[in-house]
């Protein structure tokens, strides 16, 4: 997939196969994690998924962090997770979460990200990508700001490719997050 510390993130209509024989492909590149993401489930059906997705994971040793639902962790006994910035502001630091990640778009943001607990962050979107088309990207001054701004680990995200991914890391990112270069393969 890529040569740097990369964090896989789902999106199951990405999918040329079965989203479980994707996600399969995905952890035998050993991505440092693996986000589930789906944001367009229901709490019972992303359970339902997750429920077939965190073995995967353990089985490959990649940590699985579970996205958009501060309770998931408590609810399905599991330690991992990855919010939004407007989320932690709601629920802060769920209790028993062993590992945060947290999405951030600014260097405020960042900075209170990482006040509030937060392990990792992910800062973005960096480059000009499908996910948000028309919306311009923030660059890699703003990841450079960003990356200064904090002491805990930042991963760029958005519009990541192989060729692009060594300017993240020269900004001073950690690593990087794909979607679609981890769907798609």
């Amino acid at each position: 997939m890529f040569t740097c510390k990369t964090i896989a993130v789902t999106h199951r209509k990405l999918c040329r196969r079965p989203f479980l024989e994707q996600i399969e492909r995905v952890l035998a590149q050993q991505p440092v994690g693996l986000i589930l993401r789906e944001k367009d489930l229901s709490w019972p059906d992303y359970a339902a998924l997750a429920k077939q997705v965190i073995p995967l994971c353990r089985k490959a040793g990649i940590p699985c962090y579970l996205n958009g639902f501060p309770r998931a962790g408590e609810r399905l006994g599991h330690p991992w997770l990855q919010l939004s910035f407007p989320l932690l502001l709601e629920y802060g630091r769920p209790e028993g979460t062993q590992r945060l990640g947290v999405s951030v778009h600014s260097l405020e943001e960042a900075v209170r990200a990482q006040q509030m607990g937060a392990d990792f962050l992910m800062a973005g979107h960096i480059f000009p990508t499908g996910c948000k088309p028309g919306l311009p990207p923030r660059g890699l001054e703003f990841l450079q700001q960003v990356c200064r701004g904090v002491t805990v680990p930042v991963y760029a995200i958005g519009g990541i490719t192989p060729e692009n991914a060594p300017l993240a890391l020269d900004a001073g990112a950690e690593g990087v997050c794909v979607m679609s270069g981890a769907m798609e393969i």
